[in-house]
């Protein structure tokens, strides 16, 4: 009697957890949101940390950002300092965690190594892929909005090379706040 007891209970328990249980898939995609001067191999970029001049560029709202004054500065240019730096010869790491800057201390000796680095890493701009066709200045760009390839391509069952073409004029106000909406409340 005790063994059917056990067993009821621990097929109750298995019930419990298993109705309880959310299997979570998230993908996040956003190679249209990245630069032509980005490395290739990334579907997913959040940041570029560019050890030749200590700097990150957050790849979703298109800005560097750098030590200005002892404080992090976002920009959607490069400080005049900067002026002659190749973005596409330098080295970039790609880091997917948020507010990497806050950890600069430990990124300028963990990747130390490729400051000056002199291996050439290839960029989207030249890539061959179809998959960077989404990136605006991609010598094959296909007008396809950031975002939207994923999705026509999903929606359609075409591949991304078969979706529908957007016109690559999109506006954006790269984070500013206008508008006369008063939003949901």
């Amino acid at each position: 009697m005790n063994n059917k007891m056990l067993i009821a209970c621990l097929a109750g328990l298995l019930t419990f957890f298993a109705g309880n249980s959310n299997a979570q898939v998230s993908i996040n995609f956003n190679v249209g949101a990245q630069p032509v001067w980005g490395p290739t191999g990334y579907d997913r970029a959040d940041y570029y940390y560019l050890p030749d001049i200590d700097t990150y560029y957050y790849v979703p709202k298109k800005q560097y950002v750098y030590l200005q004054d002892n404080r992090w500065t976002f920009n959607n240019a490069l400080p005049a300092r900067y002026s002659g730096y190749n973005l596409y010869n330098g080295y970039k790491v790609v880091l997917n965690s948020p507010k990497p800057y806050l950890y600069n201390s430990s990124h300028k000796v963990k990747y130390a190594r490729y400051k000056g680095n002199k291996v050439k890493q290839p960029t989207i701009r030249y890539s061959n892929d179809p998959k960077y066709y989404i990136v605006k200045g991609h010598p094959k760009y296909k007008g396809v909005a950031p975002g939207q390839a994923k999705k026509l391509s999903s929606a359609s069952g075409k591949s991304h090379n078969q979706a529908a073409k957007g016109n690559g004029q999109g506006k954006q106000n790269n984070g500013e706040k206008k508008g006369k909406g008063k939003g949901k409340k």
